[in-house]
């Protein structure tokens, strides 16, 4: 009898989080996007580990967005590297979520620095 596949899939996820103490955010940032590849058995899964952990970890999330997984962003067109698709493989093999890259926002348009 062959093995059930597992119905566990990666989904590719844009964490977009505020300031809060202890996030570890950069010096007079006002909050990050952080690229995430989460597992789960659908994508609303995916979303609610996602934002559990980053609360876990003294996040503060406010906008998730997704771009599916890895079969639907091909399908798209979208262009998925080596190093990519080994995060994914680990998020999936870990059933985990992998924060894959932090970028900081500041806010340079506001006239009222606080530094």
């Amino acid at each position: 009898m062959a093995k059930k596949p597992s119905k566990q899939q990666v989904y590719t996820l844009l964490v977009e989080v505020g300031r809060k103490e202890g996030d570890g955010l950069p010096k007079g940032a006002t909050g990050a996007g952080l690229l995430c590849y989460a597992s789960g058995v659908d994508e609303a899964e995916a979303v609610r580990e996602t934002v559990a952990i980053l609360k876990q970890a003294d996040m503060n999330p406010l906008d998730v967005t997704g771009y599916g997984t890895e079969e639907e962003r091909v399908a798209q067109g979208m262009d998925i590297d080596d190093a990519e698709r080994e995060l994914m493989a680990r998020a999936l093999e870990e059933n985990s979520v992998i924060v894959a890259q932090v970028t900081p926002f500041y806010d340079d348009d506001e006239d009222d620095d606080e530094d």
